[in-house]
């Protein structure tokens, strides 16, 4: 599917890097960075413009973004309160709830590039959670265009090496990704620890 996808940027161009965007934030395993990379690549060669893929990439991370919100304000809801009835599980809820309310900018910030493989997940949840939308909707756009901005950027300036750029970046975020999980897992063990005692 990779190569099915970069052989279609120069053609599908801006449009093409936009649907991947958009469906990569809606939690589909779309390659969307390596996609952008490729993007920048093309961009620098004089294929594309930059400046219109930069356009497209940007709303359709921002697209997608908002419709997982969506998803989760509408259909997420539900599932919360069926999971809010178990104790433990109820409990654990209503703290990350809580810390995502605590943490709502910072949180949906870095989540767009920082730890952007937690980012679709972060969308649902700031909808199910009924995070205010103005507030979301800022934080999404501005850590998206950061997003936006580096990954072209990468892929114009490192043209000749795309594919080894996309895989060192892709394990990198996946290793930042899961050392933000561990981190979180740590201090919600340590707190049930500490409720013990």
């Amino acid at each position: 599917m990779t190569e099915t996808l970069l052989r279609l940027v120069p053609e599908w161009g801006a449009l093409l890097v936009a649907l991947a965007n958009f469906l990569a934030c809606m939690a589909l395993p779309i390659p969307a960075s390596l996609v952008m990379l490729a993007g920048g690549a093309f961009a620098a060669a004089g294929d594309l413009p930059f400046g219109v893929i930069w356009g497209a990439g940007l709303a359709g991370a921002v697209l997608g973004d908002q419709a997982g919100y969506l998803l989760g304000r509408y259909a997420g809801g539900p599932l919360l309160e069926r999971i809010g009835t178990r104790r433990k599980a109820g409990r654990m809820l209503r703290r990350a709830v809580a810390w995502l309310h605590e943490r709502q900018r910072p949180a949906v910030f870095y989540s767009r590039w920082l730890v952007s493989a937690l980012g679709p997940y972060v969308n649902l949840a700031a909808g199910a959670a009924r995070l205010p939308w103005r507030r979301f909707a800022v934080a999404s756009a501005s850590g998206e265009a950061i997003w936006v901005t580096v990954y072209l950027g990468l892929g114009y300036r490192f043209s000749a090496d795309i594919q080894a750029l996309g895989s060192t970046l892709g394990n990198l975020g996946l290793a930042v990704a899961a050392g933000v999980v561990a981190l979180l897992l740590g201090r919600v063990l340590w707190g049930m620890a500490q409720e013990r005692e």
